[in-house]
């Protein structure tokens, strides 16, 4: 299994003047590293970033990992960073966005259910800007998107794809827009009848930071290492 970490995006909506994925936590650790050191600790160390926006500052702090870059991260989504990390590879996915500040059991839960393609979804009522999804009879995904109505809850930008269904998701992303997040390429190889399961992290922490409302929660839920 490797792990992608999407990072390279400027991140607007919070204003930074540094990739936000390299915003401090109250105890010390920043974003991005608090993914690193997770997953290191549940056994993945095969870890890809997809860098762009000011990707040396990030390349500096973490040399340990390997490093992809979207040279057109200024004009692309995230589809075409997720991409740019997976066009080559043959092996089990685990991915997030830079930007997610999650409890390791989250992980965990993760790890135990690679039987199958897998999105950690939260049942939370959700607005505009959240990714959200709905679920079919069977129980797994059936849209994912900004766009879904009467939605289940909210995708949270952790996700896993087993390689036996890689290279149709790698298909599915080259066919997305440039402005496409990741998410409609799910739904494409979802329309071609490849299942993701939801994984309901609803009671643990996750916090994806977009604004700066997202980042004063991120403060106050995550102040230790834990």
């Amino acid at each position: 299994m490797k792990a992608v970490i999407l990072a390279a995006g400027i991140g607007s909506r919070l204003s930074r003047p540094f990739p936000k994925s390299l915003s401090v936590l109250p105890y010390g650790e920043t974003i991005l590293g608090r993914q690193i050191r997770i997953l290191k600790e549940l056994g993945i160390h095969e870890i890809v970033i997809v860098v762009g926006f000011k990707m040396t500052l990030i390349m500096e702090h973490f040399p340990e990992v390997y490093y992809k870059y979207n040279p057109n991260y200024y004009l692309t989504n995230t589809s075409k960073s997720l991409l740019c990390a997976i066009e080559n590879l043959d092996d089990d996915i685990l991915w997030m966005n830079g930007d997610v500040v999650f409890d390791k059991v989250i992980l965990k839960e993760v790890l135990g259910a690679t039987a199958h393609n897998l999105i950690c979804v939260d049942t939370k009522k959700c607005g505009e800007e959240e990714v959200k999804y709905t679920l079919n009879d069977q129980g797994f995904i059936s849209a994912i998107s900004k766009q879904v109505e009467d939605a289940a809850g909210e995708a949270v930008g952790i996700n896993f794809i087993r390689k036996d269904d890689l290279p149709r998701f790698v298909e599915g992303l080259r066919t997305c827009e440039e402005n496409d997040y990741f998410e409609k390429g799910m739904e494409i190889i979802i329309a071609d009848n490849i299942k993701f399961r939801p994984v309901d992290i609803s009671m643990h922490k996750c916090i994806e930071v977009d604004f700066e409302e997202d980042w004063v929660s991120a403060q106050n839920s995550f102040r230790t290492a834990g």
